[in-house]
C-alpha cells in the first residue's frame, strides 16, 4: 500500500512589495503548521519522503512540521510551485517504489484538483469537507492499493481522511 499526504501550506502573509514566491507565513499560519505537525506525529503519519515547493510559505510550513516528526528526507521541487494538476501527478508518479508514504507540501488550486482527481472512494465526511474548501494547512491522506507510484492514476485512491486546523479544534480555516 502507498500513502500520499497532500499538505497545503499554512496561512501566509501579503507584505507589500514582496513577490508571491517570497510570501512568508502569517503568525496564524505558523501556529497552524505546528498543529498539523503534532497531528501527523500523534496519528503516526510521518512520511518517508517530503517533496516541498520552493516558495517561502511552503518551506516555512515544512520547517515547523519537520522537527516534530524527526529526521525525514526532504527534496525541494520547483515544479510544485503554481503547478497544474497534471504536473503534480507527474511528480507523484516519479517517486521510487521504496517510498511507502509520500508528503507533498504545496499550493492550491493544484492540490485540491489533484486530490479530487485521485480519489475514487473514501470517508464521505472527508470527501464532503474537501469538496467545500481546501484551506491553508489542509491535509488530505490518500491511500492506494498499488505497488508503484508510477501506477497512481485517476480514481485509484481512497481518501482516508481530510483534516484542517479548524477540524482539529485549533482556530479557523482560511
Amino acid at each position: 500500500m502507498l500513502r500520499l499526504l497532500l499538505l497545503r501550506h499554512a496561512k501566509s502573509g501579503w507584505p507589500p512589495g514582496i513577490l508571491d514566491v517570497d510570501r512568508p507565513l502569517a503568525k496564524r499560519g505558523q501556529e497552524a503548521a505546528l498543529v498539523i505537525g503534532d497531528y501527523l506525529k500523534r496519528e503516526r503519519l510521518a512520511p518517508d519522503l517530503a517533496i516541498v515547493s520552493p516558495a517561502r510559505r511552503t518551506q516555512e510550513t515544512w520547517e515547523r512540521v519537520q522537527p516534530i516528526l524527526g529526521e525525514i528526507e526532504m527534496r525541494p521541487d520547483g515544479r510544485i510551485y503554481e503547478a497544474p494538476v497534471g504536473r503534480l501527478l507527474e511528480i507523484v508518479r516519479e517517486v521510487e517504489p521504496k517510498i511507502g508514504t509520500l508528503l507533498l507540501v504545496g499550493h492550491n488550486p493544484g492540490f485540491e484538483e489533484l486530490a479530487k482527481l485521485l480519489i475514487g472512494e473514501g470517508d464521505m465526511d472527508s470527501i464532503l469537507r474537501l469538496g467545500q474548501k481546501y484551506p491553508s494547512a489542509g491535509l488530505a491522506v490518500i491511500d492506494f492499493e498499488l505497488e508503484s507510484w508510477g501506477d497512481v492514476a485517476k480514481k485509484t485512491g481512497r481518501l482516508e481522511r481530510f483534516v484542517t486546523p479548524k477540524f482539529l479544534g485549533s482556530g479557523e480555516d482560511d
